[in-house]
């Protein structure tokens, strides 16, 4: 039970001590100031009342501020994140019509080796201007090479899968033929030998 008692006052952050607290002084401010006389009469709480009307009108002008200023900030954080995701979904729509071939044939090497993340040479221009247009995704896992310099795994954000369908990326429809994948192969980057499946290199 004291364990138990223990996990759940981790979870406990300062900020939330601080909101419940505001939000019982207002409840109970506006309580002691609102409710009935003949209540606070029988509750033997309106001499109290009388007595301290001006703390309690304080607390509940700080309750009500605090828990407004939350409110604001939360509507406002909202509003910062739908914009944002907005704006991102204007710069990878503008992306994918203006692909190219290095970057098409980058995003191709996760449909052609079915992996929804591979390890990529940080440093390539393709994969620099693929992240900085939310396209491709950070995943960590960084790893420094002497000769190639580092690698990251990737996988394409979700925002923009649904961008990236078999005629962006000039994939063939359906099962390719023998020539239409050695087009394929032919055309891939030429640091395709860097990319790694991630479940490879992970065993």
């Amino acid at each position: 039970m004291e364990k138990v008692d223990v996990k759940i006052m981790k979870q406990i952050t300062p900020k939330q001590v601080v909101f419940n607290t505001m939000l019982w002084l207002a409840l109970v401010s506006a309580t002691l100031l609102f409710a009935p006389s003949a209540v606070m009469e029988t509750l033997r709480l309106d001499v109290f009342v009388q007595q301290y009307a001006h703390y309690l009108g304080l607390g509940l002008i700080i309750g009500s501020a605090y828990l407004l200023t939350q409110v604001a900030s939360y509507f406002l954080d909202e509003a910062i994140t739908y914009l944002k995701s907005k704006r991102n979904v204007e710069v990878i729509e503008k992306k994918v019509r203006l692909l190219d071939p290095t970057e098409r044939a980058l995003l191709r090497e996760f449909f052609l080796q079915g992996e929804t993340i591979l390890t990529l040479p940080e440093a390539e221009p393709a994969v620099m201007s693929l992240v900085e247009t939310n396209i491709l995704q950070p995943m960590g896992n960084q790893r420094h090479y002497a000769i190639q310099g580092s690698t990251a795994d990737f996988k394409i954000s979700m925002q923009a899968r649904s961008y990236l369908n078999r005629q962006v990326l000039r994939l063939p429809m359906g099962e390719p033929s023998q020539e239409e994948m050695q087009l394929l192969i032919k055309a891939r980057p030429t640091f395709a030998n860097s990319i790694v499946p991630q479940r490879k290199h992970a065993a």
